[in-house]
């Protein structure tokens, strides 16, 4: 009879389920965010309140009204819940990250919509300062966004949107900056502002100059020192 190994394959450990998830989320939320609290409650227990009021407003007396108003708002109320949890908490991990180098890689990894074309690798980088620009190319046409100071990045700006205007001189270029200065735009807003640019290009007009830019190459230069734009994490709170 064949003896049973003494030492088993030990099982991958069980991934969480989805509540103890969003209670992970919410706690790390919470952790860094002190609004998040009081503006999940009130999208919580306005719908929920109004529910109420239009149940014994205009229910008639009919039970099944009144309950059927409390259920939705009850309903909307938790919609309006997740919907507030999950922009603070994209807002609250970007948070952690903003500032360094190789942050805005973690954007165009993760935080774009299915429409964009983008690399979390920066097509230019800096290798003093460590600021850079990234592309991305969408029905808005192609954006470069550079990350850094705008006194060190603009000359890498300067250069990446002649190299686009060579080879695309009809498609739309814009420019955002997410850094120190005071116009620049905030980590967390990145992706909505990206989102507003103008619409000039359709989906297959957009996945053409996609490809028309590969033929730029890589220039192969380095990742930011200290951060690998595939490995981003949540830092500790500033």
């Amino acid at each position: 009879m064949a003896r049973r190994s003494e030492n088993p394959t030990p099982k991958p450990p069980k991934e969480p389920g989805r509540f103890k998830q969003m209670w992970q989320v919410f706690q790390m939320t919470r952790r860094y965010d002190s609004q998040a609290l009081p503006l999940m409650l009130a999208a919580l227990l306005v719908p929920v309140v109004l529910g109420v009021v239009a149940a014994l407003l205009l229910s008639g007396g009919n039970v099944l009204a009144l309950v059927l108003y409390i259920i939705v708002g009850l309903m909307l109320g938790v919609l309006l819940l997740l919907i507030v949890l999950g922009r603070r908490a994209e807002k609250a991990a970007y948070s952690q990250i903003e500032g360094q180098p190789g942050a805005v890689g973690a954007v165009m990894k993760s935080g774009l919509r299915r429409s964009w074309r983008a690399a979390e690798m920066p097509v230019a980088v800096q290798g003093r300062t460590q600021a850079a620009v990234y592309r991305a190319v969408g029905k808005g046409g192609v954006v470069l966004i550079a990350e850094g100071a705008a006194a060190q990045t603009k000359k890498l700006v300067d250069e990446e949107r002649r190299k686009v205007a060579r080879i695309l001189p009809n498609v739309a270029v814009t420019v955002l900056h997410v850094g120190p200065d005071a116009d620049a735009v905030p980590l967390h807003k990145l992706a909505g502002r990206m989102n507003k640019v103008k619409s000039t290009l359709n989906r297959n007009e957009v996945l053409a100059v996609s490809n028309r830019l590969q033929s730029l190459g890589k220039n192969g230069l380095p990742i930011p020192k200290g951060v690998d734009p595939f490995k981003v994490r949540s830092g500790r709170p500033r």
